[in-house]
């Protein structure tokens, strides 16, 4: 299986940031994924000359791309949604092809996601990150409409029971990301998979039995003006 941290890295662009050298869009590229891992094992305090060296480039280079530690987090959040978008994107074109089951496409996206580590770095993003930036929100709204649709597409074949939504799938894939207490990150990885499939089961269709309260949304996340 296929997983977000083996495939090519996108370019992390938005619409106010300036075209790039190729050698300079690769150093931006190693800065930002270095940070990613660097603040899932340490939270995001860690210093940012640990994030140059881990990146292979100078200090003066990380400072150059992102003159403080907000800067650096905003990116980090905007290559984590973009990344989960190109996965829920190919899921779609995996669940609309001629021999394509919806529901397997539905897993194989939810088990490539847990590989960005969305658990320990949501409450990073909730701290560090403005709530109303115009590029996450973007990002935001295009995530929620391709997981919708994918789901929809699952649920539409008789394959996803009816009383779930994409928040409940994120929830999990959030708490089953998050660092517990007292363990390592890379103690998680030798059981996240095992429990994601174990919820994974549980969304099949027929339901075996009636789920408390109601589906949650991306919305029920979202800040409010």
């Amino acid at each position: 299986m296929t997983t977000a941290a083996t495939e090519p890295v996108r370019p992390v662009e938005t619409a106010r940031a300036p075209k790039l050298r190729a050698d300079a869009t690769r150093n931006r590229e190693r800065i930002v994924l270095a940070a990613r891992d660097a603040f899932v094992e340490h939270g995001a305090d860690v210093p940012l000359d640990e994030i140059a060296k881990r990146a292979g480039v100078g200090n003066a280079t990380l400072y150059r791309n992102f003159p403080d530690r907000s800067a650096l987090v905003r990116e980090v959040a905007l290559l984590v949604k973009s990344r989960i978008l190109a996965l829920a994107e190919t899921a779609t074109a995996e669940a609309d092809a001629p021999d394509g089951v919806p529901f397997d496409a539905l897993q194989r996206f939810a088990h490539a996601t847990v590989a960005e580590k969305l658990g320990a770095l949501c409450p990073m993003f909730s701290s560090h990150v403005d709530p109303f930036d115009p590029d996450l929100t973007e990002a935001r709204v295009r995530l929620t409409a391709a997981v919708s649709g994918l789901m929809e597409r699952a649920r539409a074949a008789g394959e996803l029971r009816a009383d779930v939504d994409h928040g409940d799938l994120f929830i999990a894939i959030s708490q089953l990301t998050r660092p517990l207490p007292g363990t390592s990150c890379q103690l998680l990885d030798d059981f996240v998979h095992r429990h994601l499939q174990l919820f994974l089961d549980g969304l099949r269709a027929p339901a075996r039995s009636v789920l408390p309260g109601r589906a949650a949304t991306f919305e029920d996340f979202q800040p409010h003006h």
